[in-house]
């Protein structure tokens, strides 16, 4: 399989939150009036290195802050997590406890991750404090509402707050659990592969390299399943490159699709990618209006530069054969045009293939 050496821009800008989108985010509850925002957390005086169990650097660094301003920032980052994880109810936070503010040296976002822990039972979870981008949020809205997924995240200004979604990293998994895997397993993580490589490519959701999306196992009485879920929502819409929406491009995934081809025929992958798009009809379908405000904000707001968007437009005109790409003037009409044809299948129960 021949790859391209170079498939994506070399970084990626955050776009601001406009007012039609921020008026989508107030209908759906999605924003609040939190006491902290992202440039508060910048403050800090400074820093050490987090190394991960095998000593390795994890490109993450440990801050702290002066004793004046870390007062401040406990106290708000506790009222964010009751906000994220509750109503808003304060009598908790006098059990919460700020265990450690981490800053991220790595890629686009640079997110500050919150770990927060519950003294009472010594129980923790993370939360993700981020710049506001208004691709990274119809990231999180389509995964929202076209995947098996909900998605938890507050917006105000331009702070965004994410819930950690929980998981193996998939470059961790590959390396490290899927040798151990029977086969059988294996066939289980393919088919989920599949379909999650059909969900990203047929959402625009680009750039899942292996360290961008984790795996799940669930006990199921004797066996496990493996779930995959994207945890990355930067690259929503923006390259013109259609091979970034396609995982088998990434040579990180590289192990992943050579399993597929090991374990799957071509009947069961197309029927896999069938049933994917099936469900994204469904929701879509049971989410009518939610769906519609989205891609009507997304075709009113600029996410992507006019060079990306013509080349997208030729790269799904030259693959699909449809020339209604050719009339499509922003990445929310392609995207429009995606989900309509897949729609438009779900509906006629002819299963034409997409990709």
């Amino acid at each position: 399989m021949a790859v391209e050496k170079k498939l994506m821009s070399k970084k990626k800008p955050a776009f601001p939150v406009n007012d039609m989108l921020n008026a989508y985010l107030k209908n759906y509850k999605r924003t609040t009036k939190i006491s902290i925002y992202y440039e508060d957390l910048l403050r800090f005086q400074g820093s050490v290195a987090v190394f991960d169990k095998n000593d390795e650097d994890t490109l993450w660094v440990r801050t702290y802050y002066s004793d004046s301003d870390r007062k401040e920032i406990d106290i708000s980052l506790k009222r964010v997590y009751t906000l994220l994880h509750s109503d808003g109810n304060e009598d908790t936070i006098p059990f919460l406890k700020v265990d450690a503010i981490d800053y991220c040296t790595f890629g686009n976002s640079k997110p500050f991750r919150i770990k927060i822990r519950n003294i009472l039972n010594d129980n923790f979870t993370y939360f993700y404090v981020k710049k506001a981008d208004a691709s990274r949020i119809y990231g999180l809205e389509l995964e929202h509402i076209l995947s098996p997924h909900s998605m938890n995240f507050l917006v105000h200004g331009e702070t965004l707050i994410e819930e950690h979604i929980v998981g193996i990293p998939g470059d961790d998994f590959i390396r490290d659990i899927l040798p151990t895997c029977t086969e059988l397993e294996k066939s289980q993580i393919a088919k989920e592969f599949v379909k999650f490589k059909e969900r990203c490519l047929v959402r625009l959701l680009g750039d899942m390299r292996s360290y961008n999306y984790v795996i799940t196992p669930t006990h199921d009485f004797d066996h496990i399943i493996y779930k995959i879920r994207a945890i990355d929502f930067d690259q929503q819409s923006f390259e013109g490159n259609l091979k970034v929406y396609n995982l088998q491009f990434m040579k990180e995934n590289f192990k992943m699709v050579e399993m597929v081809s090991k374990k799957l025929q071509n009947d069961s992958i197309k029927q896999y990618k069938i049933e994917e798009r099936s469900f994204m009809a469904k929701r879509m379908i049971t989410t009518p209006r939610r769906t519609l405000r989205l891609i009507k904000c997304m075709k009113n707001d600029t996410i992507s530069y006019p060079q990306n968007i013509e080349l997208l437009k030729k790269h799904l005109i030259e693959y699909v054969g449809d020339v209604k790409f050719k009339e499509c003037e922003n990445m929310g009409e392609i995207l429009e045009t995606i989900l309509a044809f897949v729609k438009r299948n779900y509906l006629d129960i002819s299963n034409k293939d997409l990709f």
